[in-house]
């Protein structure tokens, strides 16, 4: 039997903007005074309206979402569509209320947005689409909403796509511990309840302890050591989100650590901590197509050609022997 601890530090947040612009080049100048004729210099062409301005709102402001915004930038870039950026420094279901309702007064054209609490969100998304601004999610959904669709993975068969894994490590049996991220997004709950399911029915491995961050570096890293010194005899430790899986680098540096190490989302540092072996085995949900997917899917949606509700990005284990 285990047990759930749930602490909850929420802190107040700044905002992150980046407004995709066109790159301006540098042009040289004549020195006035060989300019015979000044009404002949040709002036400057007026800046060109940008076809569209979408919103994509992050759950909180780290590097995971840098490879998205990325994607999303080559998308957009073809098109002449600017897009604003914001996430709140760590997770705040009120910065993210926030943001979509100055998105709102803004009149942006479409908003991506993966929300912390799928339920508490559903009014203001209504709202934004009441408006005339089609929303869809991605990485976590909010389906009573009336958001046009989902980008991502579907979280519980990711959910036992990790069971399955500590599964074939420990041979069906040993002691774990998990840490999940933000106790109230739909898709830690679905990664969760997949996992646990998996775990409880299809094996004999004990899970000593769940933890959740709530979307906290410093908390991620302190429960995860608490765990460790409350179940020092344990075999494997799974991360649910990637902030849990970063923080869990860390620790198995300092501390010397070879017990096999889990996690969800692919990102440089851990593609390094894979190769490294501070992490054993990634859960990718092929976050890195999620960027172009949003730029396709609002563009449709502006064309009056509604995305399918639910863009299923896939998911697929990832080791040192993965290609």
């Amino acid at each position: 039997m285990y047990k759930i601890r749930n602490n909850r530090r929420w802190s107040m947040c700044v905002l992150l903007l980046l407004i995709m612009t066109p790159l301006l080049t540098a042009a040289s100048c004549s020195n006035p005074a060989t300019i015979e004729n000044p009404a002949e210099i040709p002036a400057p062409a007026p800046a060109q309206e940008p076809a569209y301005t979408f919103g994509i709102i992050y759950p909180l402001a780290h590097s995971y979402y840098e490879t998205i915004t990325l994607y999303a930038m080559q998308a957009a870039e073809p098109l002449g569509i600017e897009f604003i950026v914001k996430a709140p420094d760590e997770a705040n279901l009120e910065q993210q209320i926030r943001m979509i309702e100055t998105m709102i007064r803004q009149g942006v054209d479409g908003i991506a947005i993966a929300p912390i609490d799928s339920h508490a969100l559903v009014p203001i998304i209504n709202r934004a689409v009441e408006a005339g601004i089609p929303v869809i999610t991605f990485e976590s959904d909010a389906p009573d909403s009336k958001r046009l669709a989902f980008i991502g993975a579907d979280n519980e068969a990711a959910g036992v796509l990790m069971g399955e894994a500590i599964s074939d490590l420990l041979n069906g049996q040993g002691m774990i511990l998990v840490e999940s991220g933000m106790s109230q997004m739909e898709s830690m709950k679905q990664r969760l309840d997949g996992f646990l399911t998996y775990i409880n029915e299809q094996t004999e491995i004990d899970v000593l302890e769940v933890t959740y961050n709530e979307g906290n570096a410093e908390h991620a890293l302190s429960e995860l050591e608490i765990m460790i010194d409350d179940h020092p005899h344990f075999d494997a430790f799974v991360a649910l989100d990637f902030l849990s899986g970063e923080t869990s680098i860390l620790v198995w540096k300092s501390m010397g650590l070879s017990r096999y190490a889990l996690t969800f989302g692919m990102m440089p540092e851990i593609e390094e901590a894979i190769r490294n072996g501070q992490i054993t085995k990634a859960v990718s949900q092929q976050e890195h197509t999620w960027g172009a997917q949003i730029i396709e899917s609002l563009v449709l949606a502006k064309a009056g050609d509604g995305p399918p509700s639910f863009i299923d990005t896939g998911t697929m284990l990832v080791d040192a022997d993965t290609d």
